[in-house]
Formats: C-alpha cells, sequence, structure tokens
C-alpha cells in the first residue's frame, strides 16, 4: 500500500509557515507497478524547492535536490528481472512507500474504441475472464481526461491481473500482454491509454500541428468552431437527450437508446485534449514501446493520414525521451458489405497510409487483420486474435524468437498471356484458402490505378 508518513518528532516543532510541502509524485507510480527492466527507470515529483529526495529499492539508495520549482527527478540504475519489491522517497520529513513492485516489460496500449474494448466485451468472456488468474501481469488504465493545456497527472492505480481487474481493461492489450508473459516468464505492464472515438489530432500537442501549414485548415475549422460553441445550446440538447432517454426506458427501451450530444470542448476528437491530459502525465514513465489501434474515425481524411500517423509516432517518441522506442499498430480490420469489384474505400485508403508507415519510419511494425473483422460491427469481438498478431511482432523483433510475425505483402505481379502472376514477401509458408480449395482471384493496380 502507497503511504505518506510524516515524521512528526522533527515537524511538531515548526509552525505552520515552516512546515515541508508535501511530498507529490505522479499516479503513475503506485503500489503493484511494474518497472521497465534493462534500462534506468526515471521517478518524478516535487516537493519544497532545495529538499534532498532519496529513493530506496533492493537496499540501493540514489538522490537527488529538487530545482527552485521544487521539481526533481532520479533516473535509478537499472533493476534486476523480478520483485516482488519495495520503493521508499523520501523527501526531507516525509515519506512515499510503494509495494509489491516488478521489474518486467511496460507497454503503452493506445488507440480508440478497438483497444478500449474491455475483455467482458468479447467472445468467450466468461473463459477469459475465469482463467485470468496472472497476478504478475499488472494493468493500469488511464481514466478518460481532456485538456487544452498540459497536465502533470492523470486518475489511475496499478492492478495485478484478475477476474475483476480485467472485466472492463484493453482486451486487445491484454491478450498481446498475456502472450509475452507466458513465453518470457517476466512481470509485464500494461498501460490502458485509450478513448473510443478519438481521432488522431487529439494525441498530438497543439504546437505540433500549428507548426505545420498542411494542418491549418483543419485547426482553422477547430477555432471557429469553438468560437462560436455556444454552452446554453449544449445544454438545452443535453436536457433534450435526458428527456429521450428516459422515455425510451419508460416504453421498454424499444429500439437505440437516445444519444447523448457530443461536448466538443472536452471531447476525444478535439486537437491536443488527448496529448495533454492523457498522455503528458506520463511522459518519460519507463516503457518498452507502444500498441496501437486507431484509425476508424481519420478514413474520412486517408489521405491525410499518410503524414499525420507517423508524425504520432515521430511525436510521442520524441516527447517520451526514450529513444525510437518499438510502436506497433493494427491495421483496420474489414468492415461493411464485401464488394465483387474495387470501389471507392475510404477504410482500404487509411489501411494504405498505415502501410505506408512501414517505409517511413524505424522500429515499426503492422499486425494485420483483414481476415478478422466483422462486416456488421465496427468491433469485432475477436481480440485474441489482434493480441497474438501483436505479440509476434514484438516476440520476433524485440525478444529474439523466431516466429513468423510480418503478414504477406505484393512484391511483383507479372503478365504471362492471360495470367497474371503475383509474387509475395514474407510468406511463412504457402498460400492456403481455409473456406475454398482455390483461391477465386484477386485485384491489382498499377501506376495508372486502374484494376
Amino acid at each position: 500500500m502507497k503511504k505518506n508518513i510524516l515524521l512528526i518528532g522533527l515537524m511538531a516543532s515548526l509552525t505552520f509557515s515552516q512546515a515541508q510541502a508535501e511530498l507529490w509524485l505522479p499516479k503513475i507510480f503506485s503500489d503493484n507497478m511494474v518497472l521497465q527492466r534493462g534500462a534506468p527507470v526515471p521517478v518524478w515529483g516535487a516537493t519544497d524547492p532545495g529538499t534532498e529526495v532519496t529513493i530506496d529499492i533492493r537496499g540501493k539508495s540514489q538522490s537527488t535536490t529538487t530545482n527552485a520549482d521544487g521539481k526533481w527527478r532520479i533516473d535509478l540504475e537499472p533493476i534486476p528481472t523480478g520483485g516482488p519489491y519495495n520503493m521508499s522517497v523520501q523527501a526531507g520529513d516525509e515519506r512515499t512507500e510503494f509495494e509489491n513492485v516488478m521489474s518486467g516489460e511496460v507497454w503503452v496500449c493506445s488507440g480508440q474504441s478497438n483497444m478500449e474494448w474491455g475483455i467482458r466485451r468479447i467472445d468467450d468472456a466468461d473463459l477469459e475472464l475465469n482463467s485470468a488468474k496472472f497476478p504478475d501481469i499488472r494493468l493500469f488504465t488511464v481514466k478518460r481526461n481532456s485538456a487544452q493545456e498540459p497536465l502533470d497527472d492523470i486518475e489511475g492505480d496499478w492492478q495485478p491481473c484478475s477476474h475483476e481487474s480485467l472485466q472492463d481493461f484493453s482486451a486487445v492489450g491484454y491478450f498481446f500482454g498475456r502472450r509475452i508473459h507466458q513465453t518470457l516468464g517476466v512481470a509485464v505492464g500494461l498501460i490502458d491509454n485509450s478513448w473510443g472515438g478519438s481521432a488522431a489530432e487529439a494525441w498530438l500537442p497543439r504546437a505540433t500541428l500549428d507548426a505545420d501549414p498542411q494542418y491549418t485548415p483543419l485547426m482553422t475549422w477547430w477555432d471557429e468552431k469553438m468560437n462560436n460553441y455556444s454552452v446554453e445550446d449544449y445544454q438545452a440538447d443535453l436536457s433534450t437527450a435526458k428527456a429521450k432517454i428516459a422515455a425510451w426506458e419508460k416504453d421498454g427501451r424499444k429500439g437505440s437508446k437516445p444519444r447523448y450530444p457530443r461536448d466538443d470542448r472536452n471531447g476525444q476528437r478535439r486537437p491536443a485534449n488527448i496529448y495533454n491530459a492523457m498522455v503528458h502525465p506520463i511522459l518519460g514513465y519507463g516503457i518498452k514501446g507502444v500498441i496501437w489501434y486507431q484509425g476508424e474515425n481519420n478514413a474520412g481524411r486517408a489521405y491525410q493520414y499518410r503524414e499525420m500517423f507517423p508524425l504520432v509516432i515521430e511525436t510521442m517518441r520524441e516527447s517520451w525521451g526514450q529513444g525510437d522506442f518499438p510502436f506497433y499498430w493494427v491495421q483496420l480490420a474489414d468492415y461493411r458489405n464485401e464488394v465483387s469489384e474495387p470501389v471507392q474505400s475510404s477504410w482500404a485508403e487509411l489501411r494504405e497510409a498505415q502501410t505506408m508507415t512501414l517505409d517511413r519510419l524505424e522500429n515499426v511494425g503492422q499486425a494485420v487483420i483483414i481476415d478478422a473483422g466483422e462486416g456488421r460491427d465496427i468491433h469485432p469481438r475477436d481480440k485474441q486474435t489482434v493480441g497474438d498478431r501483436l505479440a509476434r511482432i514484438a516476440l520476433a523483433r524485440d525478444y529474439n524468437y523466431r516466429v513468423a510475425y510480418q503478414s504477406p505483402r505484393m512484391a511483383s505481379v507479372k503478365i504471362d498471356g492471360e495470367k497474371a502472376i503475383a509474387t509475395f514477401d514474407h510468406v511463412d509458408g504457402a498460400l492456403y484458402t481455409f473456406d475454398v480449395r482455390e483461391a477465386r482471384g484477386f485485384t491489382i493496380a498499377g501506376a495508372d490505378r486502374r484494376f
């Protein structure tokens, strides 16, 4: 249990004006946390200026002195894999203690609703929850929040994985982390930092968007929208929605439940809102990498995603200050009705933008799930497949396991009479058509965009 211990003997003789400021650490540090192994461990906080701060873990101590603003940071020497450990932070006469701390692998799980989608809402949820007995998998869910200025803290705490703590935790994140935990045999910390319906621009700082002229129309649109925003109109819409919901409940909940109006001031689509309130407070916490499942909300501007998505990755890496850490994402699944001939598709265009990022940046990877979607539902219930395909990338690239991890990509096509012979890279074995005996065809477009 985290404890704030005040040494009364020394404090009793001090006047109120002399009393020490409370020792503060962000909530990303709590009991049950996992600290990233194999690298220095940043820990930071605040108290009175000029105060000596000492951290003790495993009987080893490291100290620093707070700056003129009372802020401090200590980069702990790498902590051996394992635990549980106790960690204490001493500042003057105040002491904070953390229990049941592990050293292992830490991954951030970010994106929109398909990353946020909780275990209790997936296929075989009852089996998954009843078998979730992995106390060395630790879960931290960042509570939804938004802000137009950077915040220093979030709401949440670390919990050992259990039937109770897993209910609403990211299913994709859990299945990814469980596979890593079971394969490596080490503690795994998972930070669920996601928000359904979020746009990529909400994950970026305002200054980053303002600095690039290609986003000027987007930012101008938002500024005009906010300048003309009426709180009174929103409150009136909210009252109307509540009345409709009450009538819907009284009528036996027939049909779809009426929706609450969206407050775009504090929503997950407004540029910088999520970065400031949900990313900025945990920047610097020791991590191995990030897994990402987002893009549905940007499909209407899929061409723009070619630049914006790499910008999200580059900005997150630069802001975190831990180098080009692994960043692996999920390509959008298939959705809506299948067609027999190629047609314009915003989702297909966004998938292309995601794939193009593989050639733009280093240390990235893509899990293709075109075969694991549901035409009738934007939220496929099969999250096990998604988590496993992300885990394959990490196991191969970061943990040196010999497993197939790249989906086939067409390398070339040769026309031979009436035949088109397509060659693919990254084929683990051969083509296998699981529901028909032979492939019934495919479509390819050349530089002229004709299929």
